[in-house]
């Protein structure tokens, strides 16, 4: 979770220096624009289901002290997606200018109150930008499978410095690009750099230092290489929401001005840290967890695990959907209004991150429930689910993208399927493996409401009398003293609601309190 936390620390000063140099407007679109031809190879050969499907295979070998089996599956998993990967960046290469043109259709700028198509403008650079940024699949693709021998042996070092390499990439990709003349191509530069170092080179040494070993080999009839295919295929041909989201919602902004691309995945950051510091960092921790229960047949701790960590994410995500409604001017003009930034794109920023905070919750809780499927070596229900979702949510976009709503009905949108997804997703999991503990689920969810909404209130009343002039590092100061306020003001409510994942909390403070520790070591 710390390193996670880091890493969306990172991500957001990555934004704060885009937004800087760059402004929100037409360059910083073709940016956006461009990272969605390498992202069409990670959805095509499925992204994150890759390690998914890979873990719970090579765990189940590890766990049963055949570590022959493990690596050997290893070598054959990455030597084939080693082929495939390289095979589907040369097709994209050469398909990037069509690539491109497809994102970017319906792309205007108002000049004299008139809107002008700027395609022809804007195209050749998404198509540039994506090439470069293209090889850096290989990088993540075969990463996610170094990454998940670290994982399923619960080494979360590397796995949790590979993000931040990337992100550290990107930033001084930006400011060199941006000092030197090549402009925001430097951040396409610095996110391939920082992916290659991060995601490929990092999680090698660390693995090898680990006792792992790699032989290319495309032995496919060698022990679990099937079972991991199977398991790997529904991915292929699904297309689960979270995998594709943030790819339609660029496609859909295209229709909207010049602006609306950098506007939504801006704020979309922003919702997303804390998704990756609550949700996917216990869903990542749980994962070899959940595998190893499987692989024992210990289904009621299974569920247990589930049922809390459920309840967990519920409990520490919904004070931030809270937080960030309640205080989005504030945040977004602290995270980006400097330099090119303009006012009323901050603005817009700000309204989408509102609407975007409403469902954080529900993303939070998205990549646990998936990884219990993985975990039992279910990928069909949960991808089938999360297809299905995906076309909801394309024909919600297509129906709210032609109706005079504007811009905000692209993360109402996201929220309804969010939603939507995890309820499916819960029930689906329960017909797996058995009934987890939907009376906890549900008052976690109401009691963290309650104390969400106080702490979102009292946030909300401090900044109201805070004039919009007020000189930045004042603002800082107080957004710090409210933060650590309104947190306590929720845990105290949450505590005298009788919740028990305050005692996390709790034991946490006492570790801290060095009388209190010392009794507990006496």
């Amino acid at each position: 979770m710390a390193s996670l936390l880091l890493s969306r620390i990172l991500g957001l000063l990555r934004d704060t220096v885009m937004a800087s140099k760059f402004g929100i407007q037409l360059d910083t679109d073709s940016y956006r624009l461009a990272v969605s031809i390498p992202d069409t190879i990670f959805m095509l050969i499925a992204g994150g289901g890759l390690s998914s499907a890979f873990i719970p295979v090579f765990s189940e070998f590890i766990y049963t002290d055949r570590d022959e089996d493990a690596w050997k599956v290893f070598s054959v998993v990455t030597t084939i997606c080693a082929i495939a990967v390289s095979l589907l960046i040369g097709l994209a290469w050469v398909l990037a200018p069509q690539i491109a043109a497809f994102m970017s259709a319906g792309k205007t700028i108002e000049i004299a109150g008139v809107n002008v198509g700027v395609d022809h403008i804007i195209t050749p650079t998404v198509a540039r930008l994506g090439r470069i940024m293209l090889p850096a699949q290989f990088a993540f693709l075969i990463g996610s499978i170094l990454l998940g021998t670290l994982y399923a042996r619960k080494r979360f070092l590397a796995p949790g410095l590979a993000p931040n390499v990337y992100n550290v990439g990107i930033i001084v990709g930006a400011l060199v690009g941006s000092s030197i003349g090549i402009g925001i191509a430097g951040m396409a530069w610095g996110a391939l750099i920082g992916a290659v170092l991060g995601n490929l080179v990092l999680p090698t040494l660390f693995m090898v230092g680990n006792g792992g070993w790699f032989k290319p080999s495309l032995d496919i009839h060698a022990p679990g290489v099937g079972k991991f295919f199977k398991l790997l295929l529904p991915v292929i041909l699904g297309f689960s929401l979270p995998s594709v989201c943030a790819l339609i919602t660029q496609k859909f902004a295209s229709v909207y001005p010049v602006g609306i691309n950098s506007v939504l995945s801006l704020s979309n950051n922003l919702m997303m840290a804390p998704l990756g510091i609550f949700g996917h960092s216990l869903a990542l921790a749980a994962f070899p967890v959940l595998s190893q229960f499987f692989a024992q047949n210990r289904m009621d701790m299974y569920r247990d695990q589930v049922s809390k960590t459920l309840r967990t994410t519920i409990y520490l995500s919904m004070p931030a959907s809270a937080f960030l409604l309640a205080l989005a001017p504030q945040i977004v003009n602290l995270a980006y209004g400097y330099g090119k930034a303009e006012a009323d794109q901050l603005a817009n920023t700000a309204c989408a991150l509102q609407v975007f905070s409403l469902a954080i919750w529900a993303w939070c809780m998205q990549p646990i429930l998936m990884r219990g499927f993985f975990s039992i070596h279910q990928t069909a229900r949960p991808i089938i689910i999360g297809t299905v979702m995906t076309a909801v949510f394309i024909l919600m976009c297509l129906l709210g993208t032609r109706s005079n709503i504007g811009y905000l009905v692209l993360p109402a949108a996201t929220n309804v399927a969010a939603i939507l997804l995890v309820i499916a997703l819960f029930f689906a999991l329960e017909r797996e493996v058995g009934v987890l503990d939907r009376k906890g689920v549900v008052q976690t969810l109401l009691k963290s409401l309650a104390g969400s909404a106080a702490m979102g209130g009292l946030a909300y009343g401090v900044f109201y009398f805070v004039p919009p002039d007020t000189r930045k590092i004042f603002v800082f100061i107080l957004f710090t003293i409210t933060f650590c306020v309104v947190a306590w003001v929720y845990y105290f409510i949450t505590k005298a609601l009788g919740m028990p994942e305050t005692q996390y909390l709790s034991r946490a403070f006492d570790r801290i309190n060095p009388r209190k520790a010392g009794r507990a070591l006496r």
